[in-house]
């Protein structure tokens, strides 16, 4: 550990002013110090003082100095400080989380002796040391204290572990105790753990030992028992004093020990298990150390001195640079703090196992941490700042982490995968598999909060590529395995790990449900697929249509949408879902349906706030009423309340509404009072039960309280008068009689006579039950009631009241039972009758009126039929002798029988109807017989017959034709009949009838017709077999033109043509068809021939495999090669058959030789292995070449034969020069000797002898001695020479080779002129193709050497412009190539000229490319920075040219952040209104505006210039497209600001104007939407306070410290808008991203609000006007109009208006002539410059304006 000081926190004095005690926050972001003077100041992270505040007494009598502070500690969550004093009391200050919040004292514990020493370990217990020896906690939850343990000697120190589950504490007598809140398992001991020498005033408690030191200059290191492990022994250093404070690091690695001008520090060396001093950090004049304090992230230490001062230091043991990015340092062996250098952010990394920490790596995309120690795995997210660290055992650094899921990391080792979630130190889970592919692995871990399920842990991965796993990791469980036929690409979960989608390499989608284990197949061809976020909905792509599955439950329900591209991503966010598609080179977005995504998702998951929150959003219509419906129905089930209440107010149920409303209050009110949710009272559920209409339950659970009136009042509300009447009576209520009187009034006021009644019955008062039922229309019940009673019967007027209120209501039977009862049958006969209440009538005519009975029972008969009672019917038809009637009702109720026997006792003829319905019914129900005799008896013969017809009964129908019909008719009746059977599709009937009447062609058309192939033939067959042949092919035919291919077979069989059969399936590719035919039919030949042409079709492997498993590979390529098709016979052999190669080799060399293609003949001879045969094949047509060259290189025994044969060749040909070479080479000389002497060539034959024969020399000089020439020299010289040899020879081309081939790097001339030379010879002497090649290769040759003319002239030759044009570029003769262009071929004039540019902009030559491409050179300007260059070319060309360079200068200066210079041009150049200009008009002005310190008179310039250059704009905006549109609204408004900045800036240099311009900086403050909002409080709290405005300042400079916070934290949304109610100064404003003053000006506002408020001599009310509104404001806050604001000032004007000619343009009569006086004596050039601008854009002055001249 290193100490390096930082800075001075807190200035020492000259004198003795002890720093007392320190203590940092344990969120880092405070450190307090306490002074002898009894003040804590607070300081921030960075050391900067930003609070403080006094302690106080515990008893004020005895003044501020009767006490000391001894210590104090921040609470766990640091917003509390304990302060411990020596007058007997601790006291707890809340100082909240945000700096310049009130201190209010929140807890004080009162204690028998002076406070010595305290900490505060953990939550709500406060851990002291009491001078009397008694350590005690206190609670400040219970604000109560208690002692821990006591011993009888002062307590001098206190500390703790940690992890702050143990405590030391150390005694005047040296003893050190120690005790454990929780041991954390390590079985140390508690109570007297040691007993230091002296007493302990410097105590640390670090990872592995207690180190105590003191006043006798030791310090020494204790074990965990107490003993003694080190001493260190500064006793005999005499600049060594006694050691009066120690703290330990935060990680327990190190301890620093405070005595005078020194701190020593010590490290723990974990390889020796030994304390290691590291160099002291000695500070002269420091004096005695009385304080440390330790940050708790490890990174900075303090300490206080005996002279007050505050020094603060850097801890660390290194600190490095990680990727330019992150800064780490290592505060301990197991502690790093990773800071990000770009945002400022820190984490601290922390081994709790003490481990050290090895290097710390940043990844995916340098957000998240790894490092190892040496048994452990520490891994972060920088993001969310959660930290893990694991057991892991090393594994050579080999794993490999995948950060793809953002709440867990999952590391690859040796084919284990293991997960850790981030924020916890246990692995999740470790499973073995091979396929570390993130889409191959899925986990979800909490991501949807599930109704029910508090912990939600799932991972699918794969254990083979066809195999998936599903596991609960919260369980360490499988949830499923599935096992698939096909490898899958693709896996993933849902949210909530309920549902698994996957893909295979066959693009199949498929569903599994991991709690039914259903496996579904959604969609085929998926080429894209993904959950919708936040959802279970489902988008995926099949072909050209998005599917979307909102309900994937149902998934055979899928919405599709036809797309013409790829689907590429899926977006959801702002309350909608977007598919993005590319369609081409667009992108387009597809929308779909939030409601059934949002609302759906919050159902399934309980989740109903979210579903109302999102239903908030929607406007009403039917689909959102349903799901209000829906949400309301869920949520009372749920005892939701307020969601209910929510949603039948949406609905607009008001009743139901208010109704949970009061239920709401009544639990809120219960919960209030008692405690809990309050929906568990019994009012609450009774009243449920009431909205559910169960008054049972309710009246139950009220009862169950006793609360008998509200059951009754209840009942009362609802009018339920008779529960109510019952609990009254069950419970015996004083009131039943009351309430039974109020019961019959409200009925009777209500109308309800019927219920009256039966009260009035209930208390036997008959005759008024009966009047009220009689009033309420019941005649019915008042006859029952009178019936039932003789009194009543007897009562003549009752019972005629009653029989006339029961006919004129038709009640008719009722009536007769009334008029039979007092004897008067005839009347009661006719009501009977009436009321067809025949059974009565009946019996009553039977008794009285015989004659009757008959016409009643008809009667009656007839009114069942009308009743459709056709059963009961009969019965009375025969009672009355209706015998048709009967039968009628027989036929209706179905009775055949019944019908059958009344119509056979029937004598007369007149049924014939009813005898066709009977028989039709005997027809339909096969009884044939009873059919036929009916029929017959009803004379419908014909229909009979048809019966039989249809039954297929054709000898009885045949029968009854022959008794009935003549041969004719009946032929003609069995053909029509047949036809319509065919009609009907009854084909066999058909036939049958034809051949009964011997037409059997007609069957056979009829088969025909119908496509009854089989049956057709059957029929020709049978009738004309010498056509069978002939028919069975024509069907074959027509079946294979409708692609039924296996009827066609057979029928091409059957007619013995399966020749036709192949030759059918051959053409359709149906192979396997084909070679079944020609195997079953064909023999052996056809059979290998249809296999050689299906191998063929399919090709490759796959016709190797079938000739394998056919057995007819070999038989193939010896077809193949037959056929002259060895492609495929060697493709065919290469995959399998590699011995027939060389056989197909020369088969195909012999079959090229017949074709005259021997050089390729020549090359399948070699690979045959038959290179004798090539040679022959050459030497046959004398191609010597040919021969020798593959003798030579393949069968060297034939080379001497292929020359001796070429030799004598070339003899006979009399080139003997040639001769001679071949027999040389052949090592025949002899030969060659004996051909110059039979040639008489004596010079030749001594020239060989001598050189290959010498022995036989002699006998040849007597003929002839000459000497044999020597071969010239070889090189460059012999290529030129046997060039020149070739040229005179006449050997062009040769020649032209050699000349080719001369490269000499020494001598360029000489190639020059050699490959001229060449490209002569090939232009004079050589065909045009040949030229044309040569030139092509001598033009680059000549451009490489530099020799561009020469190659151009060389192109010109030939024609080749292009070339030549080329050439003359490269050489940069641009006149040359634009003169050949223009002469030759203009169309190349353009592309010269095009290359010209290029070559200008490449050589940077802008003032030339100026005159070529004007526009091309500006932004060749542009790209150099060459802004005057670009401005200056761009201003003689036309105004929209030079603006489009304006505007991109403009943008580089307002990105170099230049925002004045961007003024500056466009004052320059003017401000069009061109709407791509707008946004840096907008950011020129918003970057003006947030300059500091740019308010004084001296930059009244800069503010006239944007005011000027905004006036311009906003008239150019009057006169285009864009007038009145909001951009020109807005650029007016900015017009206003810059009109009154620059006023404010003219008025400041004027004494007289000082009032002018603070006015003008409130007025400032209603455009806080676009000025800095700290900074427009800020100047106009300092110009009010400047004039003495102090009750505006105050509230502008506390609003500015509101807003200086708030911007600290990144959010205005806790600012507190009172001050500022009813004002038009706005409340939303935009955070500014810095401060727009210094830290020492808002420390020095700080203070003076701090001051004035203290004081109280201000009034924090802004100063109103006549409208009781503040004065700044322009709308009234009364009436709500809007003033207009003065031009000079900004305020309302209310009355004195001066009014000028543009409309909306006045100011104040008052300020305006204070302006103009000011200007006139002080004769400022800034006032007048204000008082020009205003006539200019104002339309003139008044009247009485002030003259420029």
């Amino acid at each position: 550990m290193h100490l390096k000081h930082i800075k001075t926190l807190l200035t020492p004095q000259d004198g003795a002013a002890k720093v007392t005690c320190m203590t940092w926050a344990p969120n880092n972001s405070k450190f307090a110090v306490c002074t002898v003077d009894r003040v804590v100041l607070l300081y921030d992270e960075q050391g900067e003082r930003r609070d403080k505040f006094s302690t106080k007494p515990a008893d004020s009598k005895y003044g501020k100095k009767s006490y000391v502070v001894k210590a104090m500690a921040f609470s766990p969550d640091s917003t509390k400080i304990a302060i411990a004093q020596t007058d007997n009391i601790i006291f707890v200050y809340k100082i909240g989380e945000e700096w310049g919040e009130k201190k209010v004292i929140c807890n004080k514990f009162v204690q028998t002796s002076a406070v010595t020493c305290l900490i505060w370990p953990a939550e709500h217990a406060i851990v002291f040391g009491l001078a009397e020896g008694k350590v005690r906690i206190a609670n400040t939850k219970t604000n109560k204290s208690s002692t821990v343990y006591g011993t009888e000697s002062y307590v001098v120190s206190l500390t703790s572990n940690v992890s702050g589950k143990g405590v030391l504490s150390g005694h005047a007598d040296g003893t050190v105790v120690r005790y454990f809140f929780d041991d954390e398992g390590s079985g140390e001991s508690q109570g007297k753990l040691l007993s230091h020498p002296c007493p302990p005033y410097a105590l640390a408690w670090g990872a592995h030992s207690v180190v105590a030191a003191g006043c006798d200059r030791k310090i020494v290191a204790y074990g965990p028992e107490g003993a003694v492990l080190q001493t260190f022994d500064y006793s005999r250093d005499r600049s060594e004093k006694e050691f009066t404070v120690a703290v330990a690091s935060p990680s327990g690695q190190s301890v620093v020990i405070g005595s005078y001008d020194r701190l020593r520090v010590f490290n723990w060396g974990p390889r020796r298990d030994m304390w290691d001093e590291a160099a002291p950090k000695e500070i002269p004049n420091l004096y005695t150390i009385t304080a440390l304090a330790w940050k708790k992230d490890g990174s900075r230490l303090c300490a206080g001195t005996l002279c007050g001062g505050v020094e603060q230091f850097d801890c660390c043991l290194r600190r490095s640079i990680y990727k330019n990015k992150f800064e780490m340092t290592y505060v301990g062996l197991s502690q790093v703090i990773v800071k990000n250098l770009s945002t400022g952010s820190r984490v601290v990394l922390k081994s709790h196992y003490g481990y050290e920490i090895d290097k710390v790596k940043i990844l995916g995309k340098d957000r998240y941490l790894v490092a190892h120690t040496s048994d452990t795995l520490l891994l972060g997210d920088l993001t969310s700042n959660k930290l893990s660290e694991v057991a892991w055992q090393g594994s050579g650094g080999n794993e490999k982490f995948f950060f793809e899921n953002e709440t867990v990391c999952m590391i690859f080792n040796a084919g284990e995968l293991s997960l850790v979630e981030y924020g916890s130190n246990e692995i999740l889970g470790s499973v073995r598999t091979e396929f570390m592919n993130p889409h191959l692995i899925s986990v979800r871990l909490n991501e949807r909060k599930q109704k029910g399920v508090e912990d939600n842990k799932k991972l699918a991965y794969l254990i083979d590529i066809k195999t998936i796993a599903i596991v609960d990791l919260t369980g360490g469980y499988n949830l499923g395995t599935i096992n698939h036929d096909s490898k899958m690409d693709w896996l993933e979960l849902n949210e909530t790990g309920r549902k698994l989608l996957f893909r295979d390499r066959k693009l199949r989608l498929h569903l599994y449900d991991v709690q039914t284990a259903v496996r579904t197949t959604v969609l085929s061809f998926c080429s894209y697929v993904q959950w919708v976020p936040g959802s279970d909905v489902v988008v995926g792509q099949n072909r050209s249509s998005l599917c979307v599955w909102y309900n994937i439950d149902s998934p055979d329900r899928v919405t599709m949408i036809p797309i013409k591209g790829d689907m590429v991503d899926l977006e959801r966010g702002q309350g909608k879902t977007e598919v993005m598609v590319v369609e081409g080179v667009n992108s387009v977005s597809y929308t779909l349906d939030e409601g059934l995504i949002e609302f759906g998702t919050a159902i399934d998951d309980g989740d109903y706030y979210r579903a109302t929150a999102f239903l908030e959003t929607l406007e009403m219509s039917s689909e959102t009423e349903a799901m209000w419906r829906t949400l309301s129905k869920l949520s009372l089930e749920a005892r939701q309340l307020h969601i209910s209440e929510r949603c039948f107010a949406a609905l607009g149920d008001v009743s139901k509404a208010r109704f949970l409303n009061e239920t709401n209050k009544i639990a809120d009110q219960v919960s209030k009072e008692y405690g809990g949710e309050g929906t568990g009272h019994y009012t609450v559920q009774a009243r449920l039960a009431m909205l559910d209409k169960n008054y049972k339950l309710a009246e139950l659970l009220y009862l169950e309280q006793n609360a008998i009136e509200e059951v009754m009042e209840m009942y009362q509300e609802l009018h339920m008068w008779d529960d109510c009447i019952a609990v009254a009576e069950a419970k015996g209520h004083p009131e039943l009689d009351s309430l039974r009187r109020r019961y019959y009034q409200w009925l009777m006021e209500t109308q309800q006579e019927e219920k009256a009644g039966e009260v009035k019955e209930s208390q036997q008062d008959f005759l008024s039950a009966i009047s009220l039922y009689l009033k309420a229309g019941l005649p019915a019940r008042a006859a029952r009631l009178a019936l039932s009673h003789d009194q009543l019967a007897a009562n003549t007027d009752v019972i005629n009241r009653i029989a006339a209120a029961l006919i004129k209501g038709e009640f008719y039977e009722r009536a007769g039972d009334v008029f039979e009862k007092i004897r008067n049958h005839q009347r009661a006969l006719e009501c009977y009758r009436k009321g067809h209440a025949f059974s009565k009538a009946v019996e009553l005519a039977r008794q009285s009126f015989p004659a009757e009975v008959v016409r009643l029972e008809e009667a009656w008969g007839d009114f069942l039929v009308q009743q459709k009672q056709m059963d009961p019917a009969i019965n009375h038809y025969i009672e009355a002798g209706c015998s048709s009637k009967a039968i009628e009702a027989a036929i209706g109720a179905r009775q055949w029988k019944k019908a059958v026997h009344i119509l056979e006792l029937q004598e007369d003829q007149s049924v014939g109807a009813q005898d066709l319905r009977i028989a039709q019914h005997y027809a339909s129900v096969q009884d044939y017989q009873v059919a036929e005799r009916l029929y017959v008896k009803g004379g419908h013969i014909k229909d009979a017959i048809d019966m039989y017809t249809e039954a297929g009964r054709w000898e009885h129908a045949h029968r009854l034709a022959v008794k009935c019909m003549t041969q004719e008719d009946v032929s003609a009746l069995y053909i029509s009949r047949g036809q319509d059977l065919e009609r009907d599709g009854s084909f066999k009937e058909a036939e049958r009838l034809f051949a009964t009447v011997e037409q059997p062609d007609l069957a056979i058309t009829m088969y025909k017709k119908n496509k009854m192939f089989a049956d057709m033939i059957r029929l020709v067959a049978q009738h004309h077999p010498d056509l069978l042949a002939e028919t069975h092919l024509h069907l074959a035919k027509e079946l294979e033109a409708e692609s039924r291919f296996s009827e066609a077979e057979h029928h091409y069989l059957e007619g013995q043509e399966w020749k036709s059969a192949v030759i059918m399936y051959r053409a359709c590719n149906m192979w396997e068809d084909a070679f079944r035919v020609a195997k079953s039919h064909g023999g052996g030949s056809a059979l290998k021939q249809v296999a050689y042409l299906w191998a063929k079709s399919l090709g490759g492997e796959a016709a190797v495999r079938l000739l394998n498993k056919l057995g007819l590979l070999e038989n193939t390529i010896d077809l193949a090669t037959d056929n002259s098709s060895f492609d495929f016979a060697f493709e065919l052999a290469r995959l399998s058959c590699k011995q027939k190669v060389p056989e197909i080799h020369l088969k195909n060399a012999m079959y090229l030789e017949d074709e005259g293609k021997f050089s390729e003949a020549e090359a399948e001879f070699i690979k045959a292995d038959r290179p004798k045969e090539a040679v022959l094949m050459y030497v046959h047509t004398q191609d010597w070449t040919g021969a020798q060259r593959v003798a030579e290189a393949h069968d060297p025994g034939s080379v001497a034969e292929v020359l001796v044969g070429q030799a004598k060749f070339c003899c006979e040909q009399k080139d003997f020069q040639k001769a001679e070479a071949f027999l040389l080479r052949a090592q025949r000389p002899e030969l060659a000797v004996k051909f110059y002497k039979d040639a008489e060539l004596w010079s030749d034959a001594m020239r060989i002898c001598k050189e290959y024969l010498p022995n036989k020399l002699s006998l040849l000089q007597e003929e002839y001695e000459r000497e044999a020439a020597k071969k010239g020299s070889r090189g460059v010289e012999g290529l030129v020479e046997q060039a020149r040899e070739w040229e005179q020879a006449g050997e062009f081309s040769r020649a032209v080779e050699c000349y080719l081939k001369v490269t000499d790097a020494s001598s360029v001339a000489l190639m020059e002129k050699c490959w001229m030379k060449a490209a002569e010879l090939s232009i004079k002497f050589l065909t045009q193709e040949r030229a044309a090649a040569v030139v092509h290769t001598v033009g680059p040759r000549l451009t490489q050497l530099r020799k561009y003319n020469a190659a151009a002239e060389l192109y010109l030759n030939l024609d080749l412009i292009k070339e030549a044009i080329d050439a003359f570029i490269q050489g940069e003769e641009w006149n040359k190539a634009k003169r050949v262009a223009k002469e030759l071929d203009p169309r190349y004039e353009e592309y010269v000229d095009q290359r010209y540019k290029e070559h200008l902009k490449n050589q940077g030559k802008a003032e030339s490319l100026v005159g070529v491409d004007v526009i091309a050179a500006l932004d060749m300007y542009a790209d150099r920075g060459q802004w005057e260059k670009c401005l200056e070319t761009a201003s003689k060309q036309n105004f929209k040219i030079l603006h489009k360079y304006v505007a991109l200068f403009a943008t580089h200066l307002i990105k170099e952040g230049e925002a004045e210079k961007v003024l500056h041009l466009y004052s320059q150049h003017g401000a069009p209104a061109n709407p791509q200009n707008f946004n840096i008009y907008k950011r020129m002005f918003l970057d003006l505006l947030g300059l500091r310190g740019r308010e004084g008179p001296e930059f009244f310039r800069l503010w006239a210039d944007l005011r000027d250059v905004l006036l311009l704009l906003c008239d150019n905006l009057s006169k285009s497209s864009e007038a009145s549109s909001p951009s020109h609204e807005e650029f007016e408004k900015m017009l206003l600001i810059a009109h009154y900045c620059a006023t404010r800036s003219a008025a400041r240099g004027v004494d007289l104007l000082v009032s002018v311009a603070t006015k003008l900086s409130i007025s400032l403050l209603r455009h806080t939407d676009l000025v800095p909002a700290d900074k427009a409080f800020y100047e106009a709290g300092m110009a009010c306070r400047a004039i003495g405005w102090e009750n505006m300042a105050f509230i502008f400079l506390n609003r500015f410290l509101d807003l200086s916070d708030g911007i600290d934290e990144g959010s205005l949304d806790t600012l507190d808008h009172s001050d500022f109610q009813d004002t038009d100064i706005p409340f939303e404003v935009p955070v500014p991203t810095k401060l727009h003053v210094t830290e020492s000006q808002r420390e020095e506002i700080r203070d003076w609000v701090l001051t004035v408020s203290m004081d109280q001599r201000v009034e924090q009310v802004l100063p109103r006007d006549e409208r009781a509104t503040y004065e700044a404001s322009l709308l009234a806050a009364n009436t709500g109009i809007c003033s207009l604001p003065c031009i000079i000032t900004g305020y309302p004007v209310l009355r004195n208006k001066m009014e000028f000619k543009a409309p909306g343009k006045v100011a104040n009569k008052e300020d305006w002539n204070k302006f103009l006086m000011a200007t006139k004596t002080t004769h400022s050039p800034e006032c007048q410059d204000v008082l020009k601008f205003i006539s200019q854009w104002c339309g003139g002055l008044p009247a009485s304006g002030f003259s420029f001249h």
